[in-house]
């Protein structure tokens, strides 16, 4: 296209340089105005496919910057000299969009979303999550003279738990990289226990049932993009999590007595008889989220450190009101990391497959680690699926599998994510 234009501006130059080098005393005034005429109408088919080539050349620029989402900046066209050898300045298509840098969406699978809200936005997220969790233990309470004689009795326990969670999250963009997050939970537990009382000598296996609900444990976010990011460069965003105690505090709720009551029970459960919606503890966790777009994928993961706050002069609820003291308690750190990789299966839909690992260190009270305290791991396979309805509204749904025995057996996610 652009030796096209060229050639048709060198011709106009060169006609009208041959018309200036032939004598004028050689030709008939006839002949002059007759061959004048020719060439001002060539001259001016040659100008009007001149301006032809170039809106030709300015459409197609344009629409390759709308196509490629403006990450292409706009050329200037080479200097063609027009008739008479004047020099005309090159044409400019617009203005170049600004580049987008913000991270590829993908089907979100963990708690942190990896796009951040655009500045002055808001977004609203209602989520709902069920997950069940079923568990066996055997306890031998007693002593053993060889191993294969026991004195004393066999604890046999299987505990099937069911955890609901309903979530409302509301994200507001300070700046084009940095946004906050509120999440309000309420939580609605039942657990089914199927054992027989210690120290009783029954050999009667009982099921035990015992639920509650209530508010959760409200967190507060903040996320700061750190980095540009690109098609050849990750994208790394920076959180840090404040999780407060609003729920139901598992020192406030009422224990069935299986190792020591006040009073002359000492028998029991040892279970709660209404179940916490919070973990009675203050926390703060700093994390690290990386994106890698490689066509047609998108890599990503993080990093996380949870620290648990102490807390002191701590007594566990027992029947009739008594209260036993525990002294200070503080739960072990959480390490977590993840990772995954995200999919385009078209314009609205995506699909998502990662892994979830945290190590939950002991638990210390007074300063050792509390009675059948260990360090425990948690794993979770993950599966994601979004699909965008409309411009503001987008729906995700998530499965996980736990793969340790500690892990949940199976979770659901649902989120309705709206803009606002």
């Amino acid at each position: 296209m652009l030796s096209k234009k060229f050639a048709a501006g060198m011709l106009i130059l060169a006609s009208e340089t041959a018309l200036a080098q032939v004598p004028a005393q050689q030709r008939s005034n006839a002949e002059l105005a007759a061959e004048l005429t020719e060439l001002r109408q060539a001259l001016a088919e040659q100008r009007a496919l001149l301006e032809d080539l170039r809106r030709q050349v300015a459409e197609e620029r344009l629409a390759a910057a709308r196509g490629t989402g403006g990450a292409a900046q706009s050329q200037p066209q080479p200097n063609v000299p027009p008739p008479g050898g004047a020099q005309q300045p090159a044409l400019a298509v617009g203005q170049p969009p600004k580049r987008d840098t913000k991270p590829p969406e993908v089907a979100p699978i963990f708690e942190s979303p990896g796009v951040l809200t655009a500045r002055g936005k808001l977004v609203l997220e209602p989520a709902f999550q069920f997950g069940y969790s079923s568990s066996n233990r055997v306890a031998l309470v007693g002593y053993t003279i060889i191993p294969a004689l026991l004195i004393g009795l066999i604890d046999v326990r299987e505990v099937k738990r069911n955890t609901s969670t309903a979530t409302l999250s509301g994200r507001y963009g300070l700046s084009n990289r940095t946004e906050l997050e509120l999440r309000l939970p309420y939580i609605y537990r039942s657990d089914s226990t199927v054992s027989r009382e210690v120290f009783t000598g029954t050999a009667v296996e009982k099921v035990f049932d015992v639920s509650g609900r209530a508010m959760g444990d409200v967190e507060l976010s903040l996320r700061h993009q750190l980095n540009e990011g690109g098609a050849d460069k990750a994208y790394y965003i920076a959180g840090l999590r404040f999780k407060t105690r609003t729920g139901r505090d598992p020192f406030d709720v009422v224990t069935d007595c299986v190792r020591r009551c006040i009073g002359e029970n000492a028998t029991g459960t040892g279970l709660p008889l209404e179940l916490p919606t919070g973990s009675g503890f203050y926390a703060l966790q700093p994390s690290l989220t990386w994106l890698y777009p490689s066509d047609p994928a998108v890599l990503f993961g993080s990093v996380s450190y949870l620290y648990n706050f102490q807390r002191k002069n701590l007594s566990r609820l027992v029947l009739d009101g008594e209260r036993e003291p525990l002294g200070t308690v503080k739960p072990g750190a959480v390490i977590g990391f993840n990772f995954g990789i995200g999919l385009a299966l078209n314009e609205k839909a995506s699909i998502s497959f990662g892994y979830d690992h945290s190590s939950i260190a002991r638990t210390r009270q007074n300063g050792v680690p509390g009675p059948g305290s260990v360090r425990t791991q948690l794993g979770t396979l993950l599966v994601g699926l979004s699909y965008r309805l409309n411009a503001k509204r987008t729906v995700n749904v998530s499965v996980g599998a736990g793969l340790t025995r500690d892990t949940p057996d199976v979770s659901v996610m649902l989120r309705v994510p709206t803009s606002m």
